[in-house]
C-alpha cells in the first residue's frame, strides 16, 4: 500500500477538516464518527462502525423475496407451486 499524506488544519475550536481523499480510504461522510487511537508508534484514525456498512445493500438483488432463510424456502416452494 503507497503513502498518502494530506493536509489538515486545526481550527480555535479544535474542529479539523479530513481531507476528501482521507474520507474516501476511510469510508465515511459527513455525520460519521472517527477514533483517534494513541500509542508508542503514533495516533491511528480510523472510522467508528456501528452497523454493518453492507446492511443497507441487504436484499437489493432480491425484490419481492422475504429476507432469510424461511421468507426464501417459501418463495422457492411457490416458483414450484407447492
Amino acid at each position: 500500500m503507497s503513502t498518502l499524506q494530506k493536509r489538515a488544519r486545526i481550527t480555535s475550536k479544535g474542529q479539523v477538516t479530513v481531507p476528501r481523499d482521507i474520507r474516501r480510504i476511510l469510508g465515511v461522510q459527513s455525520g460519521d464518527s472517527l477514533i483517534f487511537q494513541a500509542d508508542d508508534d503514533g495516533v491511528r484514525v480510523r472510522p467508528l462502525r456501528t452497523a454493518s456498512p453492507f446492511a443497507k445493500y441487504r436484499g437489493i438483488g432480491n425484490p419481492g423475496i422475504p429476507p432469510g432463510r424461511k421468507g426464501i424456502q417459501r418463495w422457492l416452494r411457490s416458483l414450484r407451486g407447492q
